[in-house]
């Protein structure tokens, strides 16, 4: 007689979906998990700099995550997956953006509130708030997560000369306005 392994199912919505064979989704558990764990603050300090609404942050993160979880074969084979959370994670944003320009606001009820950093670097922070864009996603990719050079194109979807000359321009911005502030302290 064959031998029968037990297939481990779950939920989601209304479908069940297969999960594999027994201690495998254990184990992929557990290495989302120490993903998690380890990436998530991370994660959402590069959203919120980007986003620049801290509620918004959270659940663009969380959904992200949930999606990287649902993809996690693909996703922990990735070079960078914690480049792909918050990748996911401002393309919902983008959606999300799409969205909300389409309806029509309510006479001052889209009161948004500033966000207040917390920690020793919030002036830096508001610093790096302030780039353009593209240099932002490439300050909070190379140095606040880390990333190679390759990567950050991959991430960014664009070449390694273009996230090159961002990060040149974003740190001789930053670095004149920190001159200048210090300079001013100085006086």
């Amino acid at each position: 007689m064959p031998k029968v392994t037990p297939i481990t199912i779950r939920w989601v919505g209304k479908c069940v979906v297969r999960l594999g064979r027994g201690g495998g989704v254990e184990r992929e558990r557990k290495e989302f998990a120490a993903f998690y764990s380890g990436c998530r603050d991370d994660c959402l300090r590069a959203v919120v700099a980007v986003s620049r609404e801290p509620a918004l942050a959270e659940d663009l993160v969380a959904e992200a995550f949930s999606r990287a979880w649902a993809s996690w074969a693909k996703v922990q084979r990735h070079p960078a997956p914690a480049a792909w959370v918050v990748r996911t994670a401002l393309n919902l944003r983008v959606s999300w953006w799409r969205r909300r320009r389409r309806e029509s606001p309510l006479a001052n009820s889209d009161v948004v509130g500033s966000y207040e950093a917390t920690g020793s670097h919030e002036g830096l922070l508001a610093l790096v708030r302030g780039l353009p864009r593209r240099q932002r996603e490439v300050v909070l990719l190379r140095v606040w997560l880390d990333l190679d050079a390759r990567t950050t194109a991959e991430v960014l979807g664009i070449s390694v000369g273009t996230v090159g000359a961002h990060l040149s321009r974003a740190t001789a911005a930053l670095r004149t306005h920190l001159m200048n502030s210090d300079l001013e302290e100085v006086s």
